[in-house]
């Protein structure tokens, strides 16, 4: 697994970027993330493409964090579910692009963990 990183965070909480992949399967896949002062963007993808777009954030009337579709097939919930999982993990406002055409339940807790992964090693990127 390859880990590189953009521009840092100005001071006083600015935008940070962060790009990295792995393998995940037979797949390799790339993400770019971008912390802004009070939410993140997370971009998941093989190829260069915004396909679909989705918000979620956590909300103090419910412990499950709201989430929307904002671009795609509304029908595909992958970028939705990522988004609220990470939510609840962050306590942030996530905007999850999930842009690979597997969205198999094992293949998106690779995409997660993988995730995790980085936000463990890489926490003021996130």
């Amino acid at each position: 697994m390859e880990a590189g990183s953009g521009s840092g965070a100005a001071a006083g909480g600015g935008i940070a970027l962060h790009d990295f992949s792995g393998q995940l399967g037979e797949q390799r896949v790339h993400f770019h993330a971008m912390r802004l002062r009070d939410s993140l963007f997370l971009w998941v993808g093989a190829a260069p493409a915004l396909a679909s777009l989705a918000v979620a954030m956590c909300s103090p009337r419910d412990s499950i964090p709201v989430a929307a579709s904002l671009l795609g097939d509304p029908s595909d919930t992958a970028s939705s579910c990522l988004a609220q999982r990470l939510a609840s993990k962050t306590k942030k406002q996530i905007f999850v692009s999930y842009n690979l055409q597997n969205t198999d339940s094992n293949f998106t807790l690779l995409i997660e963990n993988r995730i995790k992964e980085e936000m463990t090693a890489f926490p003021e990127k996130f």
